[in-house]
């Protein structure tokens, strides 16, 4: 349920649709925001910060392909430019030739994927709590990891999942209050998007997407200092690929920083797009 101050949206682009939240203004020369949520999450995630982050440009936050009211993609185990091809489609859709985008856990393994095939429709790229993707690990332990997932999925149902793995998403400050929001949120994932998200996990590899960026895309690695999901060292793998990127540790925060830390969360955001035209 969107609040007062976000909005819901709905495109239909003839084969599927695509929804999410939007909020801030439309009437604006800055480049706006695009943030795609990770695999147990969706774009009513944002719903707190999004209006932080859309104080002077518009800030969208989609419902990637099988979340929400998003149309599945058509393949089981899809690859990362298949959801940048949607995300593409969208931006056409929408009349924005050039935004900011965030990916935050499975959404970065998107985003990475799409900065280094769309370079031209960036201002910026930013990754938090970054999921690096199963890709580098051996088959065995690969596959291992993608079946306990879809078993916990299978056993336990999407609200029996969220609150068996949501707690783990936050930090030790989070209130029951944002517990709650993780939890209720994960509890409404399709199996379908879960599944082909899940192969999607264990395939990608963001390390090798960031590794053939362009110099001149300015990047922010932003992620939390408890985060037990994608922990610290995870995120400093990638920003340790460019010496230029700029690097923000949110204090004692879990997985999902912007459900728990808002205004810690926007404020690395916007100061970094701040410096960016």
């Amino acid at each position: 349920m969107a609040s007062s101050s976000t909005e819901p949206f709905r495109i239909d682009l003839g084969d599927r649709v695509v929804d999410g939240l939007a909020a801030g203004p439309t009437s604006t020369t800055a480049a706006p925001l695009v943030l795609l949520h990770g695999i147990g999450s969706a774009g009513r995630s944002f719903e707190t910060v999004l209006p932080l982050l859309a104080v002077d440009r518009r800030a969208i936050a989609w419902n990637a392909p099988g979340y929400g009211g998003s149309t599945p993609l058509a393949v089981e185990a899809p690859d990362a430019s298949d959801h940048a091809a949607v995300l593409v489609r969208l931006l056409d859709a929408l009349g924005l030739d050039r935004v900011h985008l965030l990916g935050h856990s499975l959404g970065s393994i998107m985003a990475a994927r799409f900065a280094a095939e769309h370079r031209d429709r960036l201002a910026s790229l930013t990754l938090a709590s970054i999921a690096l993707g199963h890709a580098r690990l051996d088959a065995e332990t690969r596959d291992a990891a993608l079946a306990a997932r879809l078993a916990d999925l299978a056993d336990l149902g999407p609200r029996g999942l969220a609150e068996k793995r949501g707690p783990r998403l936050l930090g030790p400050d989070a209130t029951p209050e944002a517990i709650r929001a993780v939890v209720d949120t994960m509890a409404t994932v399709d199996p379908t998007g879960y599944a082909q998200a899940s192969r999607l996990l264990a395939g990608a590899d963001v390390a090798a997407d960031v590794g053939r960026l362009p110099a001149d895309l300015p990047l922010l690695v932003l992620y939390g200092e408890s985060d037990v999901i994608t922990p610290p060292a995870a995120n400093r793998v990638v920003a340790t690929l460019r010496p230029d990127c700029r690097e923000v540790v949110v204090a004692r925060g879990g997985h999902a920083i912007y459900v728990e830390k808002p205004a810690e969360f926007a404020a690395a955001v916007n100061a970094f797009l701040e410096e960016r035209p």
